[in-house]
């Protein structure tokens, strides 16, 4: 038992170490190659954890190699427009210029109802506001509205906003972030003067941010 619980430890380590490495996207914006291999190695590490008798290196083993060949195909990916056609597939339209293709809808296996469903996930209630909506590699629809239809921008009134920036976190539950600090310009001891007008010091904080604009939200631990 003991055995088992400390094979099942290392194991998710290896995992986790191959996923992170395999890059941040997530589940849903996987290409088909990489959800097969994420199945791949999720099968090949239950093995050996749940069998002792198994030696666990028959489970780290070809999980490596399937990372070997993840980051081959990535860089064929980046190498190759031919090769990612073959191996990712290319985008589909579905609509055009506010026009169902049926022919594309059937090559995909796609529903009228799956389609209406996944534009609703775009915030968009009615086929008669998309211009187009294109099937990406992923399985995700991408969903361009008609130009009536879209959310209004600062610029359609000729308006610029100012330069926001990003946040930064500063302090989070009591835990000053020295590399923001750095990266904004400023030491330990300008963050204390300026939690001081909050009545507190930077370690009672349980959050502490500044935006681009310079303005600062803190909150204090309870």
């Amino acid at each position: 038992m003991l055995i088992t619980f400390f094979r099942a430890i290392i194991l998710y380590i290896i995992v986790l170490i191959v996923m992170r490495l395999m890059g941040k996207r997530e589940i849903g914006q996987m290409q088909p190659f990489e959800l097969a291999i994420s199945i791949l190695i999720a099968d090949l590490a239950s093995v050996p954890m749940t069998e002792p008798g198994i030696p666990i290196t028959n489970g780290i083993v070809p999980i490596l190699g399937l990372l070997v060949m993840h980051l081959m195909i990535s860089v064929i990916n980046l190498k190759s427009n031919n090769a990612r056609k073959i191996i990712c597939g290319k985008p589909t339209i579905l609509i055009y210029r506010g026009k169902i293709i049926e022919k594309a809808l059937k090559k995909e296996r796609f529903t009228v109802n799956e389609l209406q469903e996944r534009l609703r996930t775009s915030n968009v209630s009615s086929l008669s506001d998309v211009e187009y909506a294109i099937l990406e590699t992923s399985g995700q629809v991408t969903v361009i509205q008609k130009p009536n239809k879209r959310n209004t921008i600062p610029e359609d009134f000729g308006i610029m906003p100012e330069y926001e920036g990003i946040p930064y976190d500063l302090v989070v539950d009591g835990k000053v972030m020295q590399e923001n600090l750095k990266a904004i310009g400023k030491n330990y001891e300008w963050l204390k003067k300026e939690v001081q007008k909050f009545k507190i010091r930077p370690e009672e904080a349980l959050v502490v941010t500044i935006d681009g604009k310079g303005d600062i939200f803190c909150q204090k631990k309870e």
